[in-house]
């Protein structure tokens, strides 16, 4: 049986930089669009010799802004990946989007090319909230982009929305969450704001009248709250689904799933390999045209780095984590770390189910100081090492 298999394309490029981003973006001409593309088509059509055992059931666009490009780039670039991949019938395919960067035309070529799902950055319906962040569409492109989507017959629809936004009330909060669902996506995303070093908001925190931790928590919960009774199920910490909806590419993160990214400072986790490439857009080009290398950072995971991180990424979504997974394929015993769960259990931070340990809601909220708590008892946690009674186990 092949390996399932998700393929990640970094699109660097955005017509402007919001505020608060960090990720590797920057604004493009259409000549390095061109050249761009021309140079992940050769990566990718590169990879197919590695790619015979792993079957494509995701297939995700991401940036900066994808559709910057336009969709002859994005098309482009996808059916190389036809070319060079074995692909399901059911791949889900994913393109990121701001609402301004899309029209009726261009979806339709997409959805027509493959594309199947579509993420838009709505972030907030308030105008304000909007500027500060450095967005350079309004709540009317947002409708309008929903509605082209929906003509273009694209039925697998995710917006995303932040909160603890400069000046942001739950008032306020509340209303872009309920703009958010009168427009029907099968998919919301809620992030709080974080100020990363080097980002413009993060130059000037002083001036920004951000909400306190307990506002920002009073959010967050309400909108679990709103979300749920709308019929969109929690399954990670910032995300929400209608039934059958969840992100299938981003649960291969969290479920420790295999993926192969393609662009400047696209990371990657084939085999027991994780590597990410270069983060130059200029150099990366310059390395497909040359044949060269573009890996920046290789490492082979161990099986008790993937035990740390079947734990980390297990406890962010709501499937959690279970003792006889940790057991049977982590040889690793579960006492110490029950221990911890008990502990946060009282305070109401962790629910079990009889199989499984995942957090709550206010759980989630100091999802940070949980894992941390359950790494530390994984320090201290016997290993298995030698046969007793069915197991492998140290004295």
């Amino acid at each position: 049986m092949p390996t399932p298999l998700g393929i990640y394309i970094h699109i660097p490029f955005c017509n402007s930089k919001c505020a608060y981003c960090d990720f590797y973006s920057r604004c493009g001409t259409k000549n390095e669009y061109k050249e761009y593309t021309s140079a992940l088509v050769s990566h990718i059509i590169e990879a197919q010799m590695r790619s015979s055992d792993y079957l494509v059931d995701t297939i995700y666009f991401g940036g900066g802004t994808p559709t910057a490009i336009g969709e002859k780039n994005l098309i482009k670039i996808l059916n190389s990946v036809f070319r060079s991949f074995h692909i399901s019938e059911d791949c889900e395919i994913t393109v990121e989007a701001n609402p301004n960067s899309v029209t009726y035309p261009m979806l339709k070529r997409l959805r027509r090319a493959g594309v199947n799902r579509i993420s838009f950055g709505m972030q907030s319906a308030d105008s304000a909230e909007l500027r500060v962040l450095g967005r350079t569409h309004s709540f009317e492109d947002v409708k309008s982009a929903v509605d082209a989507a929906r003509r273009a017959k694209i039925k697998n629809l995710s917006l995303d929305l932040m909160f603890g936004l400069p000046s942001q009330s739950i008032e306020t909060f509340l209303d872009s969450l309920d703009a958010a669902i009168a427009l029907n996506p099968e998919h919301i995303s809620c992030y709080s704001l974080k100020l990363e070093p080097g980002t413009p908001l993060a130059e000037r925190p002083e001036t920004l009248c951000l909400p306190s931790d307990d506002e920002q928590a009073d959010m967050y919960l309400a909108a679990v709250t709103r979300l749920r009774d709308e019929g969109y199920l929690q399954y990670e910490i910032s995300n929400f689904a209608k039934e059958g909806y969840h992100s299938r590419h981003n649960m291969k993160y969290w479920t420790l799933g295999e993926y192969w990214g393609f662009g400047p400072s696209a990371h990657s986790f084939v085999g027991k390999k994780r590597f990410s490439y270069i983060s130059d857009t200029s150099l990366y080009i310059a390395a497909m045209q040359d044949h060269a290398e573009v890996i920046d950072k290789i490492e082979t995971v161990n099986e008790t780095a993937r035990c740390g991180e079947y734990l980390m990424l297990g406890l962010r979504t709501t499937d959690g984590i279970r003792s006889d997974v940790l057991e049977k394929r982590y040889l690793t015993f579960f006492d110490e770390i029950e221990k911890v769960l008990l502990r946060y259990h009282k305070t109401g931070h962790t629910d079990f189910d009889g199989q499984a340990w995942r957090l709550t809601p206010e759980g989630f909220l100091i999802s940070n100081r949980i894992i941390g708590d359950v790494l530390d008892a994984l320090e201290s946690s016997e290993h298995l090492v030698r046969p007793y009674n069915g197991y492998i186990r140290k004295d």
